[in-house]
C-alpha cells in the first residue's frame, strides 16, 4: 500500500528524486568514454535540472534553501543509484552499467509519479507532474536506444528490417 502524500510532500520528494537523477547523469557523463553516451547523459542531466526547477517553483517549504544552492549541493552518496554507479565505475563496466541503472531509474520514476499524480488536485501542479511523466518516458526510450547502440543491438528504427523467415 502506498503512502498518501500531501502536495508539498509530493513536490519535495519529486525535487529530491530529480536532483538524484541529475547528479547521476552528470557523473555518468563524466565517466563515459563513448561520445554518444556522454551526449545522452549530458542531455538527460539538463532535462532533469529542468524538471527539478519545475517542481521547485511550486514547492512552498523553505527547508531546501534556494534553487541554485540546492542544485549545487553534493550528491546523496547514500542513494542506491549513486552507489550502483560507483560500483560500476570500480568494476570498469562504465556506460553499459550506467545505462542499465538509468533504465531502471526512469521506469521507477514513471511508475512513482503516475501514482503521485492521481491525488493531485491543483491543475497547474498536476500538469507539471503529467509533463514530467511524459518526458521521463521519453528519457527511458532514449536510454533504451542508446543502450542498444552501445551493446551493438538492432536499433528500434531498424527492427522491421530484420525479420525471421
Amino acid at each position: 500500500m502506498f503512502k498518501e502524500y500531501t502536495l508539498q510532500e509530493a513536490l519535495k520528494l519529486a525535487i529530491k528524486t530529480e536532483k538524484g537523477s541529475m547528479d547521476f547523469y552528470r557523473k555518468a557523463a563524466s565517466i563515459s568514454k563513448d561520445e554518444g553516451s556522454k551526449k545522452v547523459f549530458t542531455l538527460l542531466a539538463g532535462e532533469e535540472a529542468g524538471h527539478l526547477k519545475a517542481f521547485f517553483d511550486h514547492y512552498k517549504g523553505g527547508d531546501l534553501g534556494d534553487l541554485d544552492s540546492f542544485m549545487a549541493s553534493p550528491p546523496d552518496k547514500q542513494s542506491a543509484t549513486h552507489q550502483a554507479l560507483e560500483q560500476s565505475i570500480a568494476e570498469g563496466t562504465g556506460e553499459q552499467k550506467a545505462l542499465e541503472i538509468a533504465l531502471k531509474e526512469e521506469k521507477s520514476c514513471v511508475d512513482f509519479y503516475t501514482i503521485l499524480v492521481k491525488d493531485i488536485v491543483d491543475p497547474l501542479v498536476r500538469r507539471v507532474f503529467e509533463t514530467v511523466i511524459r518526458e521521463t518516458q521519453g528519457h527511458h526510450d532514449m536510454i533504451e536506444d542508446e543502450y542498444m547502440r552501445v551493446m551493438t543491438m538492432v536499433h528500434s528504427s531498424d527492427q522491421n528490417i530484420y525479420v525471421r523467415e
